[in-house]
């Protein structure tokens, strides 16, 4: 059991994650994150080898770039990303609060290390490395807000 406002907090720079549950809670079946993100954020389009994502959008709204498709996402919104479908998002133009879940469980390990390297200053250099070591590909622009 979680409480409301908690979970180990991974601070992201310009987007905060909370950990709600992780591989070994879950036998390793899922990871789940909540995560708060301010308007205009996303991450670069992204490949995931090892498992599937899903989002739930709590607060706000998200633009969601699935293969070819950009879906708006406002709260209630539910997403499932098959493992291997390229995709990212886009924050709308108010801060906005959303679940992430991995099947299997996954991501936790990239979310640390990326907070790490975000406090060294050397995230860009290392944001390849760190998702290749997770089964992550990165297959478009980062934009400047995400590190």
């Amino acid at each position: 059991m979680v409480p409301p406002g908690g979970g180990r907090q991974i601070d992201l720079g310009p987007f905060g994650m909370a950990l709600k549950a992780t591989g070994e809670e879950t036998g390793g079946v899922f990871s789940l994150l909540e995560a708060h993100e301010p308007p205009g954020f996303g991450p670069p389009l992204h490949i995931h080898h090892d498992a599937a994502e899903a989002f739930y959008v709590l607060e706000g709204e998200y633009v969601m770039f699935l293969d070819e498709r950009e879906e708006t996402c406002p709260a209630g919104s539910f997403v499932f990303i098959p493992a291997g479908m390229r995709h990212g998002f886009r924050v709308g133009d108010v801060p906005s609060r959303k679940l992430n879940l991995f099947f299997p469980a996954a991501m936790v390990g990239y979310f640390d290390e990326l907070s790490a390297a975000i406090a060294r200053g050397d995230a860009e250099q290392a944001l390849d490395a760190i998702a290749t070591r997770h089964a992550m590909e990165i297959v478009g622009p980062v934009p400047d807000s995400y590190v």
